[in-house]
């Protein structure tokens, strides 16, 4: 038998063989496994990939352009409500769970579905999905979506250019649209939000960097994302989403944590895991935090990463005047995946409202329309609220509706992003921001500083 026929069998025979994945999803993580470990593999077969926790991302292919020369036709996503046809009707081997910020709980439960139609159930290794840089990486993740870590991210790019670095982020992906056109992307002003058609979401990561002078890169394809990023960066500075961990392994590994949200570090994955690798825990909100709240915290790291720095921070909330909030009824309009998935129940807006006396807190529920309605309905726990909520034109049309049909005599919006780009409303509005602040001693600065001269970068 010929060299060139045994390997034709050997080739046909591995084909034959294929394992089929189902890879479970939210448009993010789940594509860069996939890019990472299935693409090019050929003992393995992507059959779907399934989407959930993100409106209006099923029911599109995710195309050969990207999915390679193993996918001619792409691969499908559907909706994770069909996990359990889509095992059984394509004899799926595994399903490989590749989204964020959800409590064990709830792992275990799609797990315990997946093993029960006979299929294994498989979390990828953390350091198995991280790409290798060329250039120092500093990492800022969470253990709950909303701790803070933008601002984090943020306020690390600032320290790396006050000692003459260029940092270049790369963000976490929210591909919410044209995955080819989103391959690569560079954020470098604000005209470039608009170029890439970018929702609401994807605006909050983006613009308070951009405002800051920071370059911003995101995407789809990670590998190429990090050469290009590479190209103009001293320092690669990781902005991690939700809870995930890093796509780059980070030579610096920080993580945030929140202290309204008490043991939630212990609770979520892939937070836990963030708790357990960080070099640095930085414990937020310590300016609004109940002493006994962050004694839980503490009590956590003691038991499971003795071993990492220790921080503490303020998320200081800038009002432009506060007296203008002062017996006024105020509608408040916050982050939208810090109340959705991120279970909190406030933000800053709600702080900002209370510290300066607003008279009322209107509930927008009876206004609310379309896919905000939907929301809230599906989110009982946003009272008093409206989650900054844009994934697609249709819904900021339904975010602006809400705002609008809502009567107050004031709008707070305490979202990163201005949102006055975006819709118009038709009241005041006043806009709440927030930046870290160091409590205490050692400062982010000085870990960065002790970062820079041990590596000597």
């Amino acid at each position: 038998m010929s060299r060139l026929l045994f390997t034709s069998i050997v080739y046909m025979l591995k084909s034959i063989m294929k394992k089929r994945i189902i890879i479970m999803g939210a448009a993010g993580r789940d594509f860069h496994n996939f890019n990472l470990c299935f693409r090019d593999n050929p003992q393995y077969e992507v059959v779907a990939f399934t989407a959930t926790q993100i409106p209006f991302i099923q029911n599109r292919t995710y195309p050969n352009e990207l999915a390679g020369v193993l996918y001619p036709n792409g691969i499908p996503i559907y909706p994770e409500e069909k996990l359990i046809p889509l095992i059984k009707e394509y004899k799926i081997d595994g399903a490989v769970f590749s989204y964020s910020d959800v409590s064990h709980e709830y792992v275990m439960h799609r797990a315990s579905l997946v093993t029960g139609m006979g299929a294994n159930f498989v979390l990828l290794g953390a350091e198995k999905t991280m790409l290798k840089a060329n250039k120092p990486v500093i990492s800022v993740c969470a253990v709950r979506t909303g701790c803070g870590k933008s601002g984090v991210t943020k306020l690390v790019c600032k320290i790396l250019i006050e000692k003459g670095k260029k940092p270049v982020a790369i963000r976490h992906p929210m591909p919410y649209g044209d995955f080819i056109k989103q391959r690569i992307q560079r954020f470098a002003a604000q005209e470039d939000l608009i170029k890439f058609d970018c929702t609401i979401e994807e605006r909050e990561e983006f613009e308070p960097l951009l405002d800051a002078g920071i370059a911003v890169y995101a995407g789809v394809d990670y590998a190429d994302i990090l050469k290009e990023a590479e190209k103009e960066a001293d320092i690669i500075v990781w902005d991690g989403g939700n809870n995930d961990l890093p796509f780059i392994k980070p030579d610096l590994e920080i993580v945030v944590l929140d202290p309204h949200r008490p043991g939630h570090e212990l609770l979520y994955y892939p937070g836990e895991t963030n708790l357990r690798r960080a070099d640095v825990l930085i414990i937020n909100k310590m300016d609004t935090a109940k002493s006994s709240d962050v004694d839980v915290i503490m009590k956590n790291i003691k038991e499971t990463n003795p071993g990492a720095v220790v921080l503490c921070a303020a998320s200081a909330i800038r009002v432009g005047d506060g007296n203008l909030i002062e017996g006024r009824r105020v509608l408040v309009v916050e982050d939208g995946p810090t109340l959705t998935h991120g279970g909190m129940t406030y933000g800053a807006g709600i702080v900002a409202a209370e510290k300066h006396h607003a008279k009322e807190i209107v509930d927008p529920r009876p206004y609310a329309v379309g896919s905000i309605k939907n929301t809230l309905a599906l989110y009982p726990n946003i009272k008093n609220l409206i989650p900054a909520m844009g994934y697609a034109s249709r819904q900021i049309k339904d975010l602006e509706d809400a705002i609008n049909n809502t009567p107050c005599d004031l709008v707070l919006i305490a979202t990163p992003v201005d949102l006055a780009r975006i819709i118009k409303i038709n009241k005041p509005a006043m806009r709440i921001n927030y930046e870290i602040e160091d409590m205490g001693k050692p400062t982010i600065a000085n870990v960065i500083e002790k970062f820079l001269q041990e590596d000597e970068i």
